[in-house]
């Protein structure tokens, strides 16, 4: 039951509420009034606590919810309608506790808790018109004259303040301020200094299992381990290595944006002993197995989520006698980063818009392509949330499922169930959407074909390094030209591009022109714009020093035109690439290193990156 008591309005209220309406100036209120959401007594009582106020006094709406007995909630609601602030939308499915988190530390200490007492998050960045980025924030209170300062003294280009109701701010609040790391602060207070390889075996002799059984009974092992799995997840990293390098040293790697980064080195423990302590947390492996690949999986409650951990082992050469090696990869599966909107892939208003339209038709496929990595399976599953209603039937073959989609049906493979044959008892199973994964060969590119043909919007991956090549991969398959013509909608390959960190980027002014040039940039860029590159400062809070913080996505979307198709169809003997990328970029579509020329233009990222990203381009 709410702690505010419904207000009644006074039974001679109108000629009142009439008179006030006239001398209050206060919008809020005025609204609050017409429409019969508060009475008259409150606005005398609330005009009269406003005059006996000296120096600045407060707005008269904020005196109805901080004094009298109005419920702040609906006062503050009205406030934001009045005042056109827009309304933010915070659920699981939109916004992503991890980049709150990371946006928040790379704030300066007092402007962060001042932020925090506020109640003021960042959610997302948006893509405006241009291609730049906007950072959105949500508050209760968006017209609170502090935060406004605030925004302005942290220095942003760009933001923007929305409404969202109080109580879901503090549902949020509470997944993005998580407490310490419990099993990192136990091995702190228990100290790693003391020579655990006191019980080791002399040196050059092989560790017997039960030295190595000893040493995994002590609980710093556990700790560190379980403390690893926290701080990935803390930390927004995709993997997390863990592999021995010399006898006494076991190193932890969190990859982070793409990048592999040394998260810890332990010097301290048997590298057997940490390698077996892994084994032992994941289920479906077996501790005593050394020779052979495995594959397990963790659950783990973290912050209130409850986070998958894909495990994978395999036996690897070492120089050192001493040490039967390993290495295990354990993949953070945290579907709170799963994105669901599709203006949170990064992508440039020309792809996204050709994107969208694509996948807004009834039937045809849409194929993603690009090398592993590059962020196909996280814009596919961003596309099935934007199509996904309770009136059709989705479903996926995916190998393996990372990420549960809700409202689709995602067939689960096994040595009993195998890809293609999925493929053949989905086309028995009244689909409307389908996802197929990975077109791996011609059988199961003429089974995504036939789909995309008989009437069902059908989504796929392929690895080719452009578009064009995309067709021309299928037709080698030995799918035909006037199939692959009339079956597609898009063909988007897509590269992820790192972007600068906006707290350390600094000015590239050793630009080769001549490099320049042959990436492309016209000489009225090469006039006006301005490059940056990392700036690898030791003391960033956002990156790290890395110089890099996140990803957005770039690519070139080649959307099937009449024109397009044509060229397909009259193919003979082979598909022209070239003549179909001349075509699609007459008709607006930008290549993947003219996507990245126009996000170091925006100084969104560096002409380093531009060349990582688009290396194998002509």
């Amino acid at each position: 039951m709410s702690e505010y008591t419904p207000i009644e309005r006074p039974t001679n209220g109108e000629a009142e509420t009439n008179r006030l309406r006239g001398v209050i100036q206060d919008r809020v209120v005025a609204s609050l009034l017409s429409q019969g959401l508060i009475g008259p007594e409150h606005v005398r009582r609330a005009l009269e606590i406003q005059r006996q106020e000296r120096g600045e006094r407060r707005a008269l709406w904020r005196i109805l919810m901080e004094e009298l007995d109005v419920d702040p909630d609906l006062v503050l609601e009205e406030a934001a309608r009045t005042y056109a602030f827009r309304r933010a939308h915070i659920d699981e499915s939109r916004v992503d506790p991890v980049f709150v988190r990371q946006v928040l530390d790379s704030f300066p200490k007092p402007f962060r808790e001042e932020l925090l007492a506020l109640k003021v998050l960042p959610l997302a960045y948006e893509v405006e018109q241009q291609g730049y980025l906007r950072l959105i924030f949500a508050s209760a209170d968006p017209s609170h004259p502090r935060l406004m300062r605030l925004l302005r003294e942290l220095g942003l280009e760009r933001y923007e303040v929305r409404y969202a109701p109080r109580q879901a701010i503090e549902e949020l609040l509470q997944v993005v301020s998580p407490g310490k790391n419990e099993y990192l602060e136990r091995i702190r207070e228990q100290g790693m200094a003391y020579d655990l390889g006191a019980t080791y075996a002399e040196e050059g002799s092989v560790v017997d299992e039960r030295q190595i059984e000893a040493e995994i009974n002590r609980s710093t092992i556990i700790n560190l381990l379980e403390g690893a799995l926290v701080e990935a997840v803390r930390l927004g990293a995709s993997d997390i290595h863990i592999f021995p390098t010399e006898p006494r040293r076991t190193e932890f790697h969190f990859r982070v944006d793409g990048r592999l980064q040394l998260w810890h080195a332990e010097e301290n423990l048997h590298p057997e002993a940490i390698l077996a302590v892994a084994k032992d947390l994941a289920g479906n492996v077996d501790r005593f197995e050394r020779d052979r690949a495995q594959d397990g999986f963790i659950q783990r409650w973290v912050d209130g989520a409850l986070i998958r951990y894909r495990v994978s082992v395999l036996p690897i050469a070492s120089a050192y006698q001493e040490i039967r090696a390993e290495s295990i990869v354990i993949r953070v599966l945290d579907d709170r980063k799963v994105i669901t909107d599709l203006s949170r892939l990064g992508l440039l208003p020309s792809a996204l818009e050709r994107f969208k339209k694509a996948i807004s038709q009834p039937y045809g496929m849409v194929v993603v392509t690009g090398p592993t990595g590059s962020g196909k399976s996280t814009t596919l599953v961003a596309a099935l949330h934007h199509v996904i209603r309770p009136d059709v039937n989705v479903l996926t073959v995916e190998d393996p499922v990372e990420y549960i989609i809700k409202g689709a049906r995602q067939i689960r493979l096994s040595h009993k169930l195998g890809f293609e044959d999925a493929l053949r008892a989905i086309l028995r199973h009244d689909p409307d959407i389908v996802m197929v994964g990975e077109m791996r060969d011609r059988q199961t590119a003429e089974l995504a074909i036939k789909l995309a043909n008989t009437g069902h919007l059908t989504f796929a991956t392929l690895h080719t390094n452009d578009a064009p090549s995309a067709i021309a991969r299928l037709y080698k398959m030995g799918i035909e030209p006037f199939l692959i013509a009339y079956a597609i909608n898009l063909v988007m390959a897509q590269r992820l591009v790192r972007v600068l960190c906006p707290q350390c980027k600094v000015e590239d002014r050793e630009t080769d022109p001549e490099l320049l040039r042959a990436l492309g940039f016209s000489e009225e860029e090469l006039k006006e714009a301005t490059f940056y590159r990392p700036g690898h400062r030791a003391n960033c809070k956002r990156c790290g020093g890395v110089g890099y913080k996140g990803r957005r996505a770039i690519a070139e979307a080649l959307y099937f035109s009449r024109e397009i198709r044509r060229l397909i169809v009259q193919s003979r003997g082979d598909i022209d690439e070239d003549a179909i990328r001349e075509q699609a970029i007459r008709e607006g579509m930008l290549t993947l290193r003219a996507s990245a020329r126009a996000l170091a233009v925006q100084g969104e990222t560096s002409l380093e990156e531009v060349l990582r990203v688009t290396a194998d381009e002509a």
